[in-house]
């Protein structure tokens, strides 16, 4: 009895059986994810101006190191030219 045919009123309680556990599964997965995050009202401040405020320093000294050096240097050429030379 093995080629016996399904009654088409079972195939068809089956079929929407299956199709309603497969939507009832979405729908569970889809209530169990977290709510977006709220947006906040004040945006957070860019970090990228520590950044920018610690730069001219550093460049600050070495100009006044390269005048420093300058300095000694003109101050050599005229020793050594005002000695002869």
């Amino acid at each position: 009895m093995s080629s016996q045919r399904m009654d088409p009123f079972v195939a068809t309680v089956h079929h929407r059986a299956r199709v309603g556990i497969g939507a009832l599964l979405l729908l569970g997965c889809a209530a169990c994810t977290p709510p977006p995050d709220s947006p906040t009202e004040k945006p957070a401040e860019p970090q990228a101006t520590q950044v920018r405020d610690a730069t001219p320093a550093p460049l600050d000294n070495a100009r006044a190191a390269q005048a420093t050096a300058d300095a000694d240097a003109q101050r050599q050429r005229q020793a050594i030219e005002d000695a002869g030379g």
